[in-house]
Formats: structure tokens, sequence, C-alpha cells
């Protein structure tokens, strides 16, 4: 039996890793503290390689976008809040024009995905997308919703929260079992998180 549990670990310790990474990174993220972006870093390069080996290539490819967004996220963080203070970015909401906006770009980047999914065996000769159209909404979204984190819009928590939810049941089906527990725990986190950042909040001036 500790044969089999220890061969279990070693086949999976990267996505393992990975998972712990993640949850390091929504600990701090809750927190408001810029240290969930270097996180964010090592838990997105971690995940390119899980995501690539069981053919999510959706996913794969976000966790490519996340760690660019995370240099720009810690970046931003630290330098665009008040004039000459560091780490000074206050939590914001969303105007309806932005919601329209951000909407409409999370249609775009879904059916580009659909047809990249799509051809992109062909094109690699790689192994087929699984649950295509579910793995490019989920992408889709969280595009939009790591581009709120950045700006620290407190909506970006709404979003996570029906990713989360929906990516639960694809890992469980592809059987990443680590994964589906982060994300339950990636669920409940954000749901906290959005509270947590409420009580921060700070409506900018119309």
């Amino acid at each position: 039996m500790s044969h089999v549990i220890f061969q279990w670990l070693f086949e999976h310790c990267i996505e393992i890793l990975a998972a712990i990474a993640g949850l390091l990174y929504l600990f701090f993220s809750i927190r408001q503290n810029i240290w969930l972006w270097p996180l964010g870093l090592v838990t997105s390069a971690l995940f390119v390689y899980v995501f690539f080996y069981d053919s999510l290539y959706a996913d794969m490819g976000l966790n490519v976008y996340y760690v660019v967004i995370s240099i720009y996220g810690w970046y931003h963080w630290q330098y665009s809040g008040e004039t000459g203070k560091k780490d000074s970015l206050k939590v914001s909401r969303l105007s309806k024009w932005l919601i329209f906006k951000l909407i409409l770009l999370t249609f775009i980047i879904y059916w580009v995905l659909v047809f990249t999914l799509h051809k992109l065996p062909e094109w690699f000769d790689i192994a087929p997308a699984e649950l295509l159209y579910l793995d490019a909404f989920t992408t889709a979204a969280s595009v939009v919703a790591t581009w709120m984190l950045a700006k620290k819009i407190i909506e970006h928590w709404i979003v996570w929260i029906v990713i989360d939810s929906l990516s639960m049941g694809m890992y469980f089906y592809k059987g990443l079992y680590p994964t589906m527990i982060l994300f339950f725990i990636y669920t409940m986190m954000a749901i906290k998180g959005y509270f947590e950042w409420k009580k921060d909040l700070q409506i900018p001036e119309k």
C-alpha cells in the first residue's frame, strides 16, 4: 500500500507542488499582499507542465499568460497607487462601461480559443484537446479575472467563484484530484476574499 502511495506522490509531485504554491498565492491575494505575484509565477510555471501533459491546452496557455500578468500585476500593485507611495493601490469597483467591455473581451477570447483548440492538434500533431468548450470558457474568463486582480477590482472574486466551480468538475473528470481539491478550496476562499476586500473598498470619484 505504501509503495502505491509513494508511486502516486512521485508521479504527481509537480501537480502537488503547484497546488501548494497556489494555496499560498490565494492566501496572499486575500490579504492584498504583493507577494501573491511571485508565488503566482511559480504556480503558473508548474501548471504549464501539468496541463500540457493532460492535453488541457487552453489551461496551459492560460498559465503562460499568468506568468506575464504576474509581472505586470507585481509592478502595478507596487507603483500605481498614490503618487510617491509604494504598494498603495486601493480596491475599486467596475463601472457599467467596463463591465460591457470585459464581457465583450471574454466573448472574443472564448471564440478565438475554440477555433485554436480545434486546430491545434492538426498544426502540431498532438493529442486532441479535451473538454474543449468548457476549457475555452474558463480560460477566457480567467484571462479577464486576472487582469481585474492586477487592477484590484473587487468583482474579480465573483468571476473566480464561477470559474473555480466549473474547473472542479473538469479536473475531477480528468483525474487531477489534487488540482480539483485546490479549486474547491479556491472557490471557498474566493467567497472569503470578496468579503475581505469589501471591507477595504473605496468607491472611486465620479
